[in-house]
């Protein structure tokens, strides 16, 4: 399995996934503006990919500010900078909330060192911490979304063949998956399960992707066309749908790959579960609906063009969202890493289900 991220020598060295599956390299990022160009051109992606990317990007911005200047912060000082960077940072992208998430988190764990000690902190005890909260957010997801997908496999009968769209595995994540994730665990469970990918237009994460892992851990997949999907359903060629999430309002909502509500339509109709997998960073309760949800749209290049060339004439118009709304009442369950929620979805529901205690108890420190 190809790690997402790996952290050496004061470098962040990114997966670039828009080189894949045909040539693995690694992108060194040395400043939080080369994490953010990465995450805006897709070469890290997925959304708990890039909470901690971004965490480390935080981490980057604060360690590689260096000088007289920057060694006589104040330790209040240190914090606004930090907080400068968050900004510019948060800006990368706007649907998936683990961006936010993860570096609110950073500037929360940064504040509560500098409260608890504001005068006897050094610039290098500052961004120690930091760099900690990077390393243990990024952990927790990895056993996080291990610990989800033993939760979703109990779901998935023996022999199921599922469906699942764009890619929500390993490469999405700090390096297990989510949807992915679910059918990589049934799998290990000896359950005998096979999958259908759909190709994922416009940037075909599904066929580049979601095949590249799975036929890595030798689980049998079918490439398919995004309009396929429906067809496959009505000829009852699988049992359930797995995807992925970037946010999750408080009712259930789900922003994902663009795509996906024309999925849940499908197996609505056709009576098959429909099942959304993220962690619990994913969900944004600060949102009441879907609706709220912002949806970015991308470069028309990305529909006018194809490996680098024109496929549409001059002139025509183009709408490009990346993500779509698939409602909550269309989700049979919503499998997190702290538990398994099933409808009605409102927002009590979920702060018990926050409530409940992650599984790591250990304060991470390095690797």
């Amino acid at each position: 399995m190809l790690e997402t991220m790996r952290w050496e020598n004061e470098t962040l060295f990114l997966l670039d996934q828009t080189k894949l599956p045909h040539v693995i390299s690694y992108l060194p990022c040395q400043d939080y503006s080369e994490v953010k160009m990465a995450i805006q051109k897709l070469a890290v992606r997925g959304a708990p990919a890039i909470g901690a990317a971004a965490a480390y990007g935080l981490a980057l911005g604060m360690l590689k500010g260096k000088g007289v200047e920057f060694e006589e912060l104040t330790a209040l000082e240190f914090y606004r900078q930090a907080q400068t960077i968050t900004r510019e940072l948060k800006d990368a992208r706007p649907t998936a909330v683990n961006l936010s998430w993860a570096l609110n988190r950073m500037l929360s764990v940064l504040k509560s060192t500098i409260d608890q000690a504001p005068s006897s902190l050094s610039i290098n005890d500052l961004r120690s911490a930091l760099l900690a909260e990077a390393h243990l957010i990024y952990q927790e997801d990895l056993e996080g979304n291990k610990h989800l997908g033993q939760l979703g496999q109990t779901l998935v009968p023996t022999g199921a063949k599922i469906l699942t769209h764009c890619n929500a595995g390993a490469l999405a994540t700090a390096g297990y998956g989510t949807a992915l994730g679910v059918i990589r665990a049934a799998h290990t469970a000896g359950k005998k399960i096979s999958v259908f990918a759909t190709e994922t237009r416009p940037l075909l994460q599904g066929a580049r992707l979601t095949t590249f892992e799975l036929l890595q851990e030798e689980i049998p997949v079918t490439l398919i066309t995004d309009g396929m999907t429906g067809f496959l359903m009505a000829r009852k060629m699988i049992d359930l749908v797995i995807v992925g999430a970037d946010r999750i309002a408080a009712n259930g909502d789900v922003a994902n790959k663009i795509g996906t509500y024309n999925i849940a339509l499908g197996a609505r109709e056709h009576n098959l579960p429909f099942y959304v997998a993220a962690p619990i960073s994913t969900l944004d309760l600060n949102l009441n609906r879907g609706q709220d949800i912002p949806i970015e749209e991308r470069n028309p290049v990305e529909v006018t063009h194809f490996a680098g060339k024109k496929t549409a004439p001059d002139g025509v118009s183009v709408w490009n969202p990346a993500f779509d709304l698939t409602p909550g009442h269309y989700i049979t369950a919503i499998i997190t890493d702290r538990g398994i929620m099933f409808p009605p979805y409102h927002k009590e529901k979920w702060q018990r289900l926050v409530g409940q205690p992650s599984r790591l108890t250990f304060k991470f420190e390095g690797r």
